[in-house]
């Protein structure tokens, strides 16, 4: 094997020689040389998969000098979505308690018909932990989804039972007489919106990561919504305005 310089070596030296290759493209950015490893995440959540992740390269690998590790992608478009939906999140939740508050003039029936969302949202994440599912942006958006559902339902039931008690004078036949017939509203709302998400929760095809969670989050806390709405809140609105009574 000729050499630059006119020497040969052996062929037998040229078998045990190692060659390092060099790398076919130098990306750089901000003047600096890049190093891109890319991974697609399946089977677990994004987020717990880049904590450890980040543990794990920060116990077992020691960067040399002027060498450090930044994580973008798909896991930094889910950290800047999750930082405008814990903005987006409670405005949209001062805005329904706001709303009510116009529409009956009252913080008190405001607040009390506002007790559907947190049942709701309970019922959103146990539903996605019975599914093994975790809170990702699509599970966010269907909680703020849910909200409006939960509220819907019960403006229905208590502004009849308040139109109810203002006829007839009496709290509690308002209350009994307001649920049942506001039954049938609820439970066809309740039921043609979970309906509407069970293809979306049982899908398994392109884009099921963001649908399934939506989905199962919409459907869980339209359930438990429900069950408040027909059985606590006209409890709930005859307890606090007995006194009145």
């Amino acid at each position: 094997m000729p050499l630059p310089n006119g020497a040969y070596v052996p062929l037998a030296e040229v078998a045990s020689l190692q060659f390092h290759p060099a790398p076919v493209q130098i990306s750089r950015e901000n003047g600096k040389r890049l190093i891109v490893v890319s991974v697609n995440v399946r089977q677990r959540d994004l987020g717990g998969f880049v904590r450890e992740a980040r543990d794990r390269i920060a116990a077992e690998v020691k960067l040399p000098s002027g060498y450090w590790i930044e994580y973008g992608g798909s896991f930094q478009q889910m950290e800047a979505a999750s930082q405008r939906l814990a903005l987006v999140i409670p405005l949209t939740l001062l805005l329904i308690v706001g709303l009510l508050f116009m529409a009956f003039g009252s913080m008190k029936e405001a607040l009390v018909i506002f007790t559907g969302v947190p049942l709701a949202l309970t019922g959103g994440v146990i539903a996605l932990w019975l599914r093994d599912m975790p809170l990702s942006i699509s599970a966010g958006v269907g909680f703020i989804a849910l909200s409006g559902v939960a509220v819907l339902n019960g403006l229905v039931m208590l502004s009849f039972i308040r139109q109810l008690w203002q006829q007839h004078g009496d709290l509690y036949q308002a209350v009994t007489e307001g649920a049942m017939t506001r039954l049938r509203p609820v439970l066809m709302t309740a039921v043609v919106a979970s309906l509407g998400f069970v293809p979306m929760a049982l899908n398994t095809g392109t884009g099921a990561e963001v649908q399934r969670p939506l989905a199962t989050v919409v459907i869980g806390g339209i359930i438990s919504s429900t069950l408040l709405t027909l059985l606590v809140l006209p409890v709930l609105y005859q307890w606090l305005y007995e006194k009145r009574q």
